[in-house]
């Protein structure tokens, strides 16, 4: 039996990028989900939650599919951050994370609309950074790449020069842990090799 359609519900290149490192060429379809409809606490909580909003709103496109959905944030000090809103907001940001061990959440929901299960997991990663200078972090959000990142790093960018070490699964941080997403196809009675294209 041939295997499902695999579909990547997440607008995110570096999700794309990192399935087809490992030969699964997903179709792209965005779920454009209004992610403040959400309002969570826990960050486990806030991410399975909004990854699996994400896959059920393009499972309802697709019939014979397996749809993945995903969503990240960073959680130091107690607070939950997503994509920063402003360059003030991500240069603030950054001057709280200098030097400190934030703790990235990425919730990976994956839908199987062939035999109408699903599996919801999280990976953690825990991340050391760098202690940067004013002067650097300024630099950086000049770039624009923490903009476009939860936690305001692209750690596969420019970002990575300001992570010094990483406690959890890397892949994860860029925002799909492919570990994870080898062991939520064996649950659901796939093997990860029979996706390569």
């Amino acid at each position: 039996m041939n295997n499902p359609q695999f579909v990547l519900a997440s607008a995110s290149p570096a999700r794309r990028r990192l399935l087809e490192s490992v030969g699964i060429n997903a179709k792209i379809l965005v779920s454009d989900f209004d992610e403040s409809l959400i309002q969570k606490q826990e960050p486990i909580d806030l991410v399975q939650t909004l990854a699996q909003c994400k896959a059920e709103k393009v499972a309802q496109q697709c019939e014979d599919s397996l749809i993945l959905g995903c969503d990240s944030v960073l959680s130091l000090g107690g607070e939950i951050y997503g994509k920063p809103d402003s360059p003030a907001q991500a240069i603030a940001r950054w001057q709280k994370m200098r030097s400190q061990v934030g703790i990235l959440y990425t919730g990976h929901a994956l839908i199987d609309r062939r035999q109408a299960r699903q599996v919801v997991k999280c990976g953690i990663t825990r991340v050391h950074f760098a202690d940067l200078t004013d002067t650097q972090i300024k630099a950086y959000v000049k770039t624009e790449e923490p903009l476009k990142c939860a936690g305001c790093f692209a750690i596969e960018g420019r970002g990575g020069l300001f992570v010094e070490r990483l406690e959890g699964c890397h892949t994860n941080v860029i925002g799909l842990s492919l570990p994870l997403l080898r062991q939520m196809l064996a649950e659901l009675g796939y093997d990860v090799t029979n996706f390569w294209d």
